[in-house]
Formats: C-alpha cells, structure tokens, sequence
C-alpha cells in the first residue's frame, strides 16, 4: 500500500510541476510575446481539452471493467490506481487549463459575447459537471462502494461523447 501511495504522491507531483511549467512559460509569453500570446493560448487551450477529453473517453471504460472485477481482487486494485492516477495527473489538470484558458480565449477573442459562446460554455459546464460524478466514482471505486453495473458505465461512456460534438460544433460552425 506504501508504493501505491507513494506512486500517488509522484503523479500528483509530476502534474503540479507540469501545471507550475505551463504557468510560467505562459507568463513568460505574455511579457516577451504579448502580441503572440493569444495563438499560443489557443494552442495551449486545444491541447488541454484534448487531454481532459481523452481522459474523460478513457475514465468511464475503465470503469464497465472495474464494475465486473472481484471487489478486493488485484485486477480491482490495479483500476483503482489506473483510476487515481488518471484523474489526477490528466483529467483534473487537463480540466483546470482548459477553464482558464477557454475563458481567457472567449473574454480577449469574443468579450464573452455570441450566442454560440454561451452555448459553448453551457455545454463545457455540463462536461464538468459530468466530470465530478466520475470524480465521485473514482471515490467509490476506491472504497469499493460501486454500486453501478458495466452497463451504465458503458451508457455514461457515451456522454462526453455527445457533448464533445456539441462544443466542437458550436465553436466551429457558430450557429448563433
């Protein structure tokens, strides 16, 4: 159990320092690039969304396994470090930039106006919104307190899904 909390400690570790490096290269840009940053902030924005997205895709299959393995199993134990460490080294990080950025992007680029914007955001707080029930999850996972069959896991699977092709449909087509 030692090893598993240390290797905790590292992941959270190596996320904050990722997230430490990414905040002073962007105040960096700010004060040597100004009239960059905004590119790079984009950029910065994508690759992060792509990362919580990516986690978020992965995170709920994990669990249609989980929910099928022998609760004490080593098959069980190994989902629960797969599921701590993915949420806190990716998602949870991942998450935290993309918010920051995107609502730089849409104050700089937009001043938060646009009907498609407030759709968007609308629809990236539902993302987070499912974020934090499988937050819970993974809370419940780890106590082994799952009470959910394979079956909604593979149904929840499909709600980051949709609402992806929701964000990514009203940030490029602007319907409104």
């Amino acid at each position: 159990m030692k090893t598993v909390q240390a290797g905790n400690r590292n992941a959270a570790l190596r996320a904050l320092v990722a997230i430490a490096v990414l905040v002073a290269l962007t105040a960096a840009l700010f004060l040597f690039a100004p009239e960059e940053a905004y590119n790079w902030i984009k950029a910065i924005h994508v690759i992060a969304v792509i990362s919580w997205m990516a986690g978020m895709l992965y995170l709920p299959r994990l669990f249609v396994y989980h929910a099928n393995a022998e609760k004490g199993s080593v098959q069980s134990e190994t989902f629960k470090v797969m599921e701590r460490r993915l949420l806190r080294a990716i998602i949870n990080p991942a998450m935290i930039v993309s918010w920051v950025m995107g609502l730089w992007l849409a104050w700089k680029g937009f001043g938060f106006h646009g009907g498609w914007l407030h759709a968007k955001i609308a629809a990236v707080v539902l993302m987070s919104g499912v974020h934090g029930y499988l937050s819970a999850a993974v809370r419940k996972f780890s106590e082994d307190r799952n009470e959910k069959p394979a079956k909604h896991w593979r149904i929840v699977n499909e709600v980051p899904t949709l609402l992806m092709i929701a964000i990514v449909i009203l940030v490029i087509v602007k319907p409104f």
